[in-house]
């Protein structure tokens, strides 16, 4: 493997890593305190091309923050009893103001529905953190510094405009489907189940309110790809379905 094709490999960890999480911890640069840090809590939803989407107030201190000054980083990580033994990446950027309140409000909320009543809400608007640089620690020993353009996926817009008739055919003919990616690939039996998003390295479902992430093993760049990957897990655990039986 060369560099390139090495660091190219470590950004792709880095981006299915932080697209398992929805909460991170949001730092600015305070304006009330002279430009110290000031850390607070963040959902967020990625976009197509890996920056996060947060909403917030314009009221927040956050938010007066980061229009006083952009620059911000975003840390992700899993909450575990011992937060160092656990991977986790630092993306900073820039965050600038969506002009478009609505058009990222249904796959936000497809996510994170919770966010509702702040959607609704005057106050509340999209910022996306433009990622500049990226920090991924994966474990003991796992470090790097991560360029953007390693972890950024490539250019999926078919697939981006194809999502919600995805979605909306997986949920309509395919729960049956989605309960067997439950039980054989993420080791858990769930009744309700939804396809909420569909990307470049997966999909996530929720399942019994809890969301799962799935990777393919193959990136998909369009709706045919897409199908071609259910298709094959879903054989994947009609397979592992067969070895248990017998």
């Amino acid at each position: 493997m060369t560099p390139i094709d090495q660091a190219v490999a470590i950004g792709a960890e880095a981006r299915r890593f932080v697209r398992t999480y929805h909460n991170g911890s949001l730092c600015t640069l305070s304006k009330k305190l002279e430009g110290y840090p000031f850390a607070s809590v963040s959902p967020f939803v990625l976009d197509a091309a890996g920056n996060p989407i947060i909403l917030i107030s314009n009221l927040a201190e956050h938010t007066k923050n980061i229009d006083a000054d952009p620059r911000v980083s975003l840390l992700v990580y899993p909450c575990a009893d011992d937060a160092q033994a656990v991977g986790r990446v630092t993306l900073t950027g820039r965050a600038a103001r969506l002009p478009d309140k609505n058009g990222f409000g249904d796959r936000y909320l497809r996510y994170l529905p919770q966010a509702h009543d702040y959607f609704a809400a005057h106050d509340f608007y999209f910022y996306r953190i433009q990622v500049e640089n990226i920090r991924y620690i994966g474990g003991f020993g796992k470090i790097h510094w991560v360029r953007p353009e390693h972890y950024a996926p490539p250019p999926t817009a078919a697939l981006v405009e194809a999502e919600a008739g995805i979605l909306a055919h997986m949920n309509a003919d395919h729960r049956d489907n989605m309960r067997d990616y439950c039980r054989h690939l993420c080791a858990c039996e769930a009744f309700d189940v939804e396809m909420v998003g569909i990307d470049y390295d997966g999909f996530d479902l929720r399942a019994d309110g809890k969301l799962l992430r799935l990777d393919f093993s193959e990136p998909i760049t369009n709706a045919t790809e897409a199908r071609t990957a259910l298709v094959a897990m879903a054989r994947q655990c009609r397979e592992a379905q067969g070895q248990q039986i017998t």
